[in-house]
């Protein structure tokens, strides 16, 4: 049995699960103690974007968002990230029969993987998926979502428009969610810095897939985009829950990282 094992697991985002669960702790006694609409966390969440940078940087970012989708209780969850080690064209999807976790193992959705792959045409990389964008996602997912089985998609030089396929295909399913995983603007001032991520919210928030080519500099903005077409296509809300950037972590305003978190809901 194959298992997909951590590669960014004490780098990114704590070795020991005991670690990591104290942050989530925290970061959820300030969510309880300050977040004044806590009917957030009873509503159905099809789909999330999140960071994937350092935990201490974007994790409660990210964490916010994971709180949220836990109300679904999804049999599976499919998680996609850009490629940031390896070029590839097209769409890698894992074809493990485990992923690791610090919290434990996770199931890989081995029939939805075939159908993907047959669907779509797919193709496993496997030197893709030594990839931090969608790694430090699954800690989360255990976390919150135990029992759930995931699938891992890692895509390069992709069209949004088959992306966003894949996407409608998965969450025409109700026991499916989807999480898009991004980071913001790198390493501008704070002042431009704002200023760029400002764009991604507004597209975000609006599905507005004109207004993310109008200065967005998200490294996923191609899962965003496709995660925004098949919003418009099915129907589904946006609710921005979370910006920040690196600087709230570091204190450096010279060279930040921006980081978002949103959730995309069924219309009442």
């Amino acid at each position: 049995m194959s298992t997909r094992q951590t590669a960014v697991r004490g780098q990114f985002y704590p070795y020991d699960a005991n670690d990591i669960k104290a942050m989530f702790d925290h970061y959820n006694r300030i969510l309880d103690g300050h977040l004044k609409d806590k009917t957030l966390f009873h509503q159905n969440a099809r789909a999330i974007i999140v960071p994937h940078a350092g935990y201490i940087y974007s994790a409660f970012t990210a964490n916010m968002a994971f709180r949220v989708l836990e109300n679904t209780h999804a049999k599976r969850v499919v998680v996609i990230g850009p490629s940031h080690r390896v070029y590839l064209t097209g769409t890698s999807i894992s074809e493990y029969d485990r992923y690791e976790t610090p919290f434990g193992i996770l199931t890989i959705d081995k029939e939805l993987v075939a159908t993907l792959k047959d669907k779509f045409g797919l193709h496993f990389m496997p030197d893709a998926h030594h990839e931090h964008s969608t790694e430090v996602q699954m800690p989360f997912v255990k976390n919150y979502d135990k029992e759930a089985a995931v699938v891992e998609l890692v895509y390069g030089d992709e069209d949004p428009s088959r992306l966003a396929q894949i996407i409608e295909y998965l969450l025409n399913d109700p026991q499916t969610v989807v999480v898009i995983s991004t980071d913001l603007s790198h390493y501008y001032d704070i002042k431009k810095a704002k200023s760029l991520d400002s764009i991604c919210l507004d597209a975000v928030q609006h599905l507005d897939i004109k207004k993310l080519h109008q200065g967005c500099e998200a490294c996923g903005k191609i899962g965003v985009e496709a995660m925004l077409i098949a919003a418009k296509s099915i129907g589904l809300k946006p609710i921005l829950l979370d910006y920040r950037t690196s600087a709230d972590a570091s204190g450096d305003e010279s060279g930040v990282v921006g980081y978002m978190s949103a959730a995309f809901m069924e219309s009442e």
